[in-house]
């Protein structure tokens, strides 16, 4: 049997899992909840979540990959007590990754056609109306959709394709560095804008006054939700750079770390983006109309636009990219572990299936647009996107804890010595009660709330 391919560096193993996490949410929603509900307050509260909800279920999908040395769709089956059922969900969860890939890749097209667009200068001389109509002609162009998404899919399985030491973790480590550089720049010049101040106070001060207007509880939510959906956990995007990672260091800190690396992306992101919507008096918004209308009409304020605008779209190319990677790396990792592939292969075949399998989403813009599944002004993405955030994720959460927690599963003694081995921070070990019955509760709030947020909207 072919030996197992790993990772070269911890700095890799890090980076890698981070870039995973670090994607469209750290820049699409957390500084605009931030704002919405309070500022410094809520990052208190969304720090905390951070720590009671994503840490623990990191280290359980890592610890996973780490014991069983394998992708998703088979660790279940190499850990579970003979005559058990868990592996089933491995089919699954790669299922729910394929979905992601299906409508995040087509906005990774559209971050690289806007890249390509800041560079050469299209914006410049936009009005607001222009900068809007520019991206309606990209989502009501079906071809010129599914070229850029074909860029972003194709070249980023040609680098998976390399092999994991030489092409996802040497690729991707110099993505991960140069976005933190990037982003730095970035921040620096906004935060030195003219009339900055009241952004950065909008967005890190403390506002009482938005807690009491949204309510307490409604504030908790949204720092639960963001702190959860942010690590993409419960599909085995993280478990899969488990299984590369060597023994010499505890599961926990490496978690800590990443979790800290993906923090530090999301804050920075506010303080490029509230300054700069305060510096020229511009509603900050979220969603695709930040990206890729606000964040335009900002830099054609500014001196030296264009050199502004490309960085911010490289560094969003960037973003997106590698989470692709790491997503692709995790599908490829499925059919050369479980069907016994060449690397090779399991690339060229799912890069065509999955320049196919954007084509509904691309069409939802356009074409398809009179399908509204998720009622008035809802889409495919809409669908897809909510397949997998608000049904895949956190079933799949739930399934990590019984699996880690139960004795029918493959029990807590079990998961501690694979988290504690090797040197580092160690799980908290007294913590049993909080992660078998009252962390599965929370996830299983934010399951029901999901689908009540949803479907309250269409009755």
């Amino acid at each position: 049997m072919k030996e197992r391919e790993t990772l070269a560096s911890r700095l890799g193993f890090i980076l890698l899992s981070a870039g995973c996490a670090i994607g469209l949410g750290n820049v699409w929603r957390f500084p605009y909840i931030t704002g919405k509900y309070g500022g410094a307050l809520f990052v208190l509260v969304y720090l905390f979540f951070l720590v009671a909800l994503g840490l623990p279920i990191m280290v359980m999908e890592f610890s996973v990959g780490r014991a069983s040395r394998q992708n998703v769709g088979r660790a279940f089956r190499t850990l579970e007590p003979a005559g058990t059922k868990w592996h089933w969900y491995g089919h699954v969860a790669i299922g729910g990754n394929y979905i992601l890939m299906m409508f995040y890749a087509v906005i990774s097209g559209w971050l690289l056609y806007y890249c390509f667009a800041s560079l050469t200068g299209q914006f410049q001389g936009l009005d607001t109306a222009g900068v809007a109509g520019f991206f309606g002609s990209l989502t009501a162009n079906p071809g010129k959709q599914f070229g850029w998404m074909a860029v972003a899919v194709v070249g980023s399985f040609a680098i998976v394709g390399i092999g994991l030491e030489k092409g996802v973790e040497k690729v991707t480590k110099v993505m991960m560095i140069l976005l933190i550089l990037l982003i730095l720049v970035l921040a620096v010049n906004s935060v030195l804008l003219p009339g900055s101040g009241e952004g950065i106070k909008f967005y890190l001060l403390p506002d009482f006054s938005k807690v009491t207007e949204s309510g307490f509880g409604e504030v908790v939510f949204a720092a639960m939700g963001q702190a959860f959906f942010t690590l993409s956990l419960g599909m085995g995007s993280m478990e899969i750079f488990g299984s590369y990672v060597d023994k010499r260091y505890s599961l926990t800190g490496e978690a800590v770390r990443i979790i800290l690396l993906d923090t530090f992306v999301a804050i920075m992101s506010g303080l490029i983006i509230f300054p700069a919507c305060f510096a020229y008096g511009v509603n900050p918004g979220a969603g695709p109309e930040l990206l890729f209308i606000t964040m335009p009409n900002i830099f054609n304020n500014m001196a030296g636009s264009r050199i502004w605008a490309s960085l911010f779209f490289v560094f969003m190319s960037f973003a997106a990219l590698s989470t692709l990677i790491a997503v692709f790396e995790n599908i490829v990792s499925y059919w050369i572990d479980t069907h016994g592939w060449t690397r090779r292969r399991a690339c060229l075949v799912n890069a065509i299936a999955l320049v196919i399998l954007c084509v509904p989403c691309i069409l939802g813009f356009n074409l398809w647009s009179g399908f509204q599944p998720l009622g008035a002004g809802t889409g495919v993405l809409d669908l897809e996107d909510f397949i997998v955030s608000s049904t895949l994720l956190p079933l799949g959460s739930l399934l990590f804890l019984a699996f880690c927690c139960t004795k029918k599963g493959w029990s807590w003694e079990n998961f501690l010595a694979e988290a504690d081995t090797g040197n580092g921070l160690g799980f908290p070990r007294r913590l049993k009660l909080y992660i078998k019955w009252i962390l599965p509760a929370i996830v299983l709030a934010i399951f029901i709330k999901g689908y009540y947020d949803i479907f309250s909207k269409m009755w």
